[in-house]
């Protein structure tokens, strides 16, 4: 015989903010409305000068074909979310973060794409500045 379905009653208690549903067969279930769910598996942030190695591995990995075109998409791709991650981590907002950013979400990367951010990458990293924090980050 299958499993029947009970009517349940709700109240809402105003001084927890918890919902208490109770079936006909007397058992109840409490959930509080103010408990957050966090992010399973997150990573925290790598330092900025970390990431920022990383994404130029990645970034000359793509530029040098080192591997199968799905190998270097999900390097690219690891590397483009941990620099942005970094980047909001310490509010930078500079164009390799922009960068980042918005390469970090294109979804399929092209080989074409992959290798055109690469090359962008390289060019921002490298340049005077660019790859290092701001100057209100402390320096080692």
């Amino acid at each position: 015989m299958a499993p029947r379905l009970l009517p349940t009653a709700l109240r809402t208690g105003s001084a927890l903010g918890a919902t208490v549903a109770v079936a006909a067969a007397g058992a109840f279930v409490l959930s509080l409305s103010s408990a957050r769910a966090a992010v399973m598996g997150a990573a925290k942030a790598l330092p900025y000068a970390e990431a920022v190695d990383r994404t130029h591995t990645a970034a000359e990995a793509v530029l040098a074909g080192a591997g199968a075109e799905t190998c270097l998409r999900g390097k690219l791709t690891n590397a483009l979310l941990g620099l942005s991650s970094s980047c909001e981590a310490i509010g930078e907002r500079n164009p390799l973060c922009q960068l980042a950013d918005k390469a970090a979400v294109v979804t399929p990367m092209s080989l074409a794409f992959m290798r055109d951010t690469a090359t962008q990458l390289l060019a921002l990293i490298e340049a005077p500045a660019a790859g290092s924090p701001k100057p209100s980050q402390p320096q080692p």
